[in-house]
């Protein structure tokens, strides 16, 4: 292998990846998730691994099965739990559906846990005092019982059914069809946990009895019920005929189990908000105990003591003015609401009570990193807890120490897992905790840019160079956007590497211009309802300060992005020809079209007005575009349709194509990728497609098809 894995597209894809990082309650060990490369080079398996949160030691394996684990957590008494599709000897059928597992903190082998014919979608809370949690799963409207929804996708699988019939808004979303199944909220009690199956014979009379099979509905089709298994607890549904309400946005249980507080979406025509529901686990009784017309109430939190609840209330957005984010806590029942750290102009993206209940711990975008910091609920002031060049997330806070476990990440880091300790003056250390994978050696160097737009606005981003760039060997520039819009570059991204292109001699520019998170809401709203005015002059502002230093090749320029960032590569395309080379994946191209074809219409078009929508559409100024785009698009991306890349293929040939159809443009298509490309052998293709159009473009080397395109 290379001195680095970024020199070899195979050895980069190989490298192992932390996907998550679980604290146990006493705080005494950790469980990674560890992603690997599997044989056939096509996916990746997932295994958990178990450190010592107090740092030192050595990482031992816990699991190990072709299928893969997954959202690793634990029960009270110190078990793990974790989503995995591996076979169950204990089951009936083929068992190829993900359940829930449990591995004994004590030893011996994992057990499943749940026996549904739909499978587990995951675990959306755990109480901490009791058994008791709550399950994300989807079950199939059309049966009233378990068993009978069983029979019924045995039914639709058996005679090979995939139609879906929708009711309501939406379809699909982000890289997946809705339905025919809706999301439940299942409650379930490990008490019911049983060591020995029950004699033959008895299983079907016990389910019977605990399902109430008398008075079910026949089977559909014809097809048998089974009993639901009678050596495992029988889920609870909490949410009967949701529709889509139970598409939750966050959940907690009260220490005791007796009380779920979950953000349930309120349907409004085509679109949604969320309120917070109380559900009593016992009775299923709902309770609505927050609900603001004005904003989505999401990302529930209980404090340790199950007194006071925390969340987010995010303003609903107009084309006015972006929508706020705002932190409140309330009483369990949602009384004495009320916000704090008013004054802290940051967005919180996760919220964990602190040790004390005093303060809640939050992460944050803040000017290209996403700091930890402590929000206390007496009103005052925020504290930034840490200080560096990292973002930080999967927060876990250790109850009997105040130690904080979490993931952190920078340009020049993978995602690793680390401890905070606090010390009595307020002092922070951070220490890397044992892990299976080493951090790879990145090439080149990172360094903070920071320039002025032509508002007065400062601008920043992280500029990586290759090695050896300098005055007499200056390198060629990538324009990096970021997609969102309302994003920062702060986080290592595996589908988005800069130090790919940085090992094979490229700089790469990573910034932040208007509509970019973490330099607060005024800055967020210089671009608001006007994509192609500052975010477009901030982009140019700061290429303008970067190709001004002496080790950047000023003539050998590339602007690429993906999402809102392709949005941008194409608004650059028609509005400017300083680049020499333009890729643009997943991108937005005519809002008309995209406004209503995308997974969430509603949102897309409440943030513009009309008149926006026409004056910041790219597709406006097509036949300006001059610069050779290379453009990338999968079939099964919903948030931004196939078709935009569609119609801009098309519309680029209309104006650009030679009499004999060729052109300078060229088009990526995935017929099996979504919003982004996550098959490793296609993330492969992807970058010796840019690479190979990079290259031609910016130094002149003969186009090289990559071999497996055929």
């Amino acid at each position: 292998m290379a001195p680095h894995p970024f020199a070899s597209l195979d050895d980069y894809i190989a490298q192992p990846r932390v996907e998550g990082v679980a604290l146990s309650p006493d705080g005494s060990r950790a469980v990674l998730t560890i992603a690997t490369l599997k044989r056939d080079g096509t996916g990746y398996e997932r295994a958990l691994w178990a450190v010592p949160a107090a740092g030192g030691g050595v990482p031992v394996r816990l699991t190990r099965s072709a299928k893969g684990e997954s959202n690793a957590a634990f029960t009270p008494a110190g078990d793990v739990l974790f989503i995995s599709a591996r076979p169950d000897a204990e089951a009936a059928g083929d068992g190829s559906e993900a359940q829930l597992w449990l591995l004994p903190a004590a030893g011996g082998e994992a057990r499943a846990v749940t026996g549904l014919a739909g499978g587990v979608e995951g675990i959306a809370a755990i109480a901490r005092d009791s058994g008791m949690l709550v399950l994300g799963a989807e079950l199939l409207p059309g049966a009233d019982t378990l068993e009978a929804e069983a029979a019924l996708r045995a039914s639709r699988d058996k005679k090979k059914i995939s139609a879906i019939l929708h009711e309501r808004y939406p379809v699909r979303y982000w890289d997946h069809d809705l339905g025919p199944a809706e999301p439940h909220l299942l409650a379930l009690d490990l008490g019911g946990l049983v060591d020995e199956l029950p004699e033959r014979g008895d299983a079907a009379a016990d389910a019977s009895e605990r399902a109430g099979a008398a008075d079910a509905a026949p089977a559909e089709a014809g097809e048998k019920e089974q009993p639901y298994p009678a050596h495992l607890p029988r889920p609870r549904d909490l949410t009967p005929r949701p529709g889509r309400s139970a598409d939750a946005a966050g959940a907690a249980l009260s220490p005791d189990g007796g009380t779920l507080i979950a953000a349930m979406r309120v349907p409004q025509a085509r679109d949604g908000r969320f309120r917070l529901m109380s559900i009593d686990v016992a009775t299923g009784a709902h309770t609505t105990i927050l609900d603001d017309p004005a904003a989505d109430l999401e990302s529930p939190v209980l404090s340790h003591d199950g007194s006071t609840l925390a969340y987010l209330r995010i303003e609903t957005g107009s084309p006015a003015a972006p929508a706020d984010v705002e932190v409140w806590v309330s009483a369990l029942d949602g009384s004495d609401a009320r916000r704090i750290a008013g004054e802290w102009d940051r967005w919180a993206a996760s919220l964990a009570f602190d040790a004390d209940d005093a303060a809640l711990i939050a992460t944050a975008d803040s000017r290209g990193r996403a700091p930890i910091f402590r929000l206390p609920l007496d009103g005052s002031a925020a504290q930034q807890l840490t200080d560096d060049d990292f973002a930080y997330s999967s927060v876990s806070v250790d109850r009997a120490t105040g130690a904080i476990v979490a993931l952190r990440s920078s340009w020049v880091a993978p995602p690793h897992a680390v401890r905070l300790e606090r010390g009595p003056d307020g002092a922070v250390s951070v220490a890397p905790l044992a892990s299976p994978v080493a951090l790879p050696a990145v090439p080149g160097t990172i360094a903070d840019v920071e320039t002025v737009a032509e508002d007065g606005a400062a601008v920043r981003g992280w500029l990586m160079l290759p090695e050896g760039a300098s005055e007499s060997a200056p390198a060629p520039l990538l324009l990096w956007i970021h997609g969102g819009p309302l994003n920062s570059w702060n986080a290592w991204s595996w589908r988005w590497s800069p130090a790919l292109a940085v090992a094979r001699g490229y700089a790469v520019l990573l910034p932040d211009p208007a509509l970019s998170t973490g330099y607060g809401l005024e800055f967020i709203a210089r671009g608001w309802n006007s994509w192609g005015g500052k975010p477009y002059t901030d982009l140019l502002a700061i290429t303008d300060a970067v190709v001004a230093r002496a080790d950047i090749d000023e003539t050998k320029t590339a602007a690429m992005g993906g999402s809102f960032g392709g949005y941008m590569a194409n608004w650059v395309a028609g509005n400017t020809d300083r680049f020499r080379a333009i890729v643009t994946h997943a991108s937005l191209w005519a809002l008309d079209q995209f406004a209503g074809t995308t997974d969430n219409s509603a949102y897309w078009q409440r943030i513009f007005t009309p008149e926006a929508m026409t004056a910041n559409s790219p597709h406006q100024h097509v036949a300006r575009i001059s610069t050779p785009m290379l453009v990338v698009h999968g079939d099964r991306d919903y948030r931004v349709p196939i078709g935009e890349s569609l119609r801009l293929w098309s519309e680029l040939a209309e104006h650009h194509a030679a009499a004999d159809g060729t052109s300078i443009h060229r088009f990526l298509y995935f017929p099996d990728e979504n919003h982004w490309v996550l098959k490793p052998q296609h993330a492969v293709i992807w970058y010796q497609t840019v690479f190979a159009f990079l290259d031609e473009h910016l130094r002149g080397a003969p186009w090289q098809r990559p071999e497996l395109l055929g």
